[in-house]
């Protein structure tokens, strides 16, 4: 089988799942694992995929994807090419999940997709063990870009991991993937904390000094204790396996709250 990945998650999902060998090639932001992806030929961005790239790969499988605004219009033009393909919209951690037991299947390894999606559930299962009554659960506000400030809402897989890590999302009794939040917004809020996790942005040039100087924030406990973290979008933002690493990355964060 021949498989074209056209998103990082799909990408680590194949991987993940042992089966890397099967791609053929991917989209120019999959970057993980790196073994897999150096040699393999680029489609081009995410939103901006050549498919008569994709197409002269000769796939049996594309794997598409509805998690960000605009993918509508590549998958539009896979289809539009006779090219088969899927294209998953996961918003809870069951979705992603489930998606991983469905491309498990697609690739003919469904006990594996079973075995990769059953440590995932396990890990979350545990997590919420953990966190069984707990009393103080500190608000944190996960920022996937600075300006406008746009922050995941209750049909995020993002508000499940906050919560699972012991803390609240302060959009969490909105259903919305994620919306823009004003400045004197997030002042009301107050968070007990923000996590950086800025899309697209290498971990190396997300900047905390942004925040700290933003006047309209200045005063707030947040801003005052220092506690701007910086998560990889990487672990938080892409639904695969590797959100068990996000996870981990804001149970650190509240932790130290």
């Amino acid at each position: 089988m021949r498989v074209v990945s056209l998103t990082c998650s799909n990408t680590e999902i194949v991987s993940a799942l042992g089966c890397a060998e099967l791609l053929v090639g991917v989209d120019d932001h999959s970057d993980f694992p790196e073994d897999v992806v150096a040699a393999l030929p680029r489609v081009g961005p995410d939103l901006g995929v050549d498919v008569e790239r994709v197409a002269a790969l000769e796939p049996d499988l594309v794997l598409a994807s509805l998690t960000v605004p605009g993918h509508e219009k590549v998958v539009a033009a896979v289809e539009a090419a006779g090219l088969p393909y899927v294209a998953p919209r996961p918003q809870s951690l069951a979705d992603v999940c489930r998606d991983v037991r469905d491309i498990a299947a697609l690739l003919g390894v469904a006990e594996r997709g079973e075995a990769v999606a059953g440590e995932m559930e396990a890990a979350f299962a545990a997590a919420e063990d953990a966190m069984a009554g707990r009393e103080r659960r500190p608000s944190v506000l996960v920022q996937w870009w600075p300006k406008p400030v746009i922050a995941p809402g209750k049909l995020s897989w993002v508000d499940r991991l906050i919560g699972l890590a012991g803390g609240v999302n302060p959009l969490a009794g909105e259903a919305v993937e994620s919306r823009p939040v004003p400045d004197d917004e997030v002042a009301a809020l107050a968070p007990d904390a923000m996590v950086l996790s800025w899309c697209g942005v290498a971990p190396g040039k997300v900047r905390d000094d942004v925040i700290y100087r933003n006047e309209a924030w200045a005063g707030l406990p947040f801003v005052e204790q220092r506690r701007v973290y910086k998560i990889p979008e990487a672990v938080l933002g892409r639904p695969s396996p590797r959100l068990l690493d996000g996870l981990q990355a804001l149970r650190e964060v509240v932790d130290g709250l």
